[in-house]
Formats: C-alpha cells, structure tokens, sequence
C-alpha cells in the first residue's frame, strides 16, 4: 500500500509542472498475445511455452511533454490450459494497473509515431480449476507492476494506432501446491490497439 501510494503521488508532482499544457485524454482498446510466462503454481497441463490471447483497454491522461498517468486493464482467459489437454476445468489472469508514463515531447515528435516508457503497480488476479483435483485450485488477487514501452501514431488529429510490449510480474511468490517452492508468476505482453484521443 505505501508502494501504491508512493506512485500515486509521484505522478500527481510529475504532472504539475505541465499543468499549463495541452493533455489529451487517450483510450485505446487493444487485442495481443501474452508469452514467455513463468508459472511457479501447479501447472497440469504444462502451459508454459505457449502464446495466450489477451483483451483489454487503457485510458490515459498524456500532456503534450513528457509525462502522462494511464490506467490499464487486461484480460487473458485460459492462461493455464492447452488446448489438446483437459486437466482444468478453466483459467485466467486479468490485470489493472495504474502507470505513469514518460512519452518524447510532441514538439519534438509533432504527429509522427511517439515512443513511450510506461511503469506502475496494481493487481493481478490468477484463476484456476483443475478438473479432478480440487485442493490444486487457485483464485489469488496479487500485488504487481509492469514495466514496458511502445510507441504512438496518429492518423488524424482523434484516431491512431498504438503497440505496446510490457512484462507482468507478482510482488510477492507463489508456492507450488507439490514441490513447496516458491517464485513470481510473470509474463510479457504484446498487443496492437487503436487510439481515440479526446
């Protein structure tokens, strides 16, 4: 919580100083992959290798400088299945984080694509039934950040195109229900989104 409150208020201080500036408010809803996941719980049916659809949408709030806060959200549904396997019952992981975001300034950018580095806490929530046995079941709400960047484009002066990668990671560990041990659960996420700015 001091974390959360930490972040909070550094964005807060980072968008005073443009406070005289232009800020567009920025949504984008977007449609991508998650991969390269480490998965520290009881995985049945051995889903870590595999690419995993992933839904969502952020809204932002980005000045015409250097800094912006985006709230983000993200849904990923049967994160520990395969498709060939029968083993859990189903399974997700969503997101919501708040980030703040450093993008290059529009007058050195103008309209053209516009990198960004984005970076913040929330939650991420873990889901999982396994099918036979229930005491491997896990439906835990998780302390975690992400950290990534991307870049946007604009085609006209209200709608663009937006692609974004970020890595996912727990604050704290989760333990294997059979082994005792204990690691984070993350992942990457890459996704293309379109951008309504108003």
């Amino acid at each position: 919580m001091r974390l959360a409150r930490a972040v909070t208020v550094f964005a807060a201080l980072m968008l005073l100083p443009a406070s005289n500036a232009a800020a567009d408010w920025l949504f984008t809803p977007f449609l991508g992959g998650t991969f390269a996941p480490q998965i520290p719980i009881v995985n049945l049916e051995q889903s870590a290798g595999t690419t995993k659809v992933v839904v969502g949408g952020s809204t932002a709030l980005l000045s015409d400088g250097i800094f912006g806060i985006e709230g983000d959200f993200g849904y990923s549904p049967r994160f520990f299945e395969r498709s060939s396997q029968f083993l859990n019952a189903g399974s997700n992981v969503m997101t919501f984080l708040g980030n703040v975001v450093v993008a290059l300034p529009l007058s050195v950018t103008r309209e053209s694509l516009r990198p960004y580095a984005v970076g913040g806490i929330g939650l991420i929530h873990a889901a999982a039934a396994a099918l036979v046995v229930q005491e491997l079941d896990i439906d835990r709400n998780l302390l975690g950040y992400d950290l990534g960047g991307g870049a946007i484009g604009m085609f006209d002066p209200n709608v663009g195109v937006r692609f974004d990668l970020r890595r996912f990671q727990t604050v704290h560990e989760l333990e294997n229900q059979l082994t005792q041990q204990r690691s984070h659960l993350s992942f990457w996420r890459a996704t293309v989104g379109v951008t309504i700015r108003y």
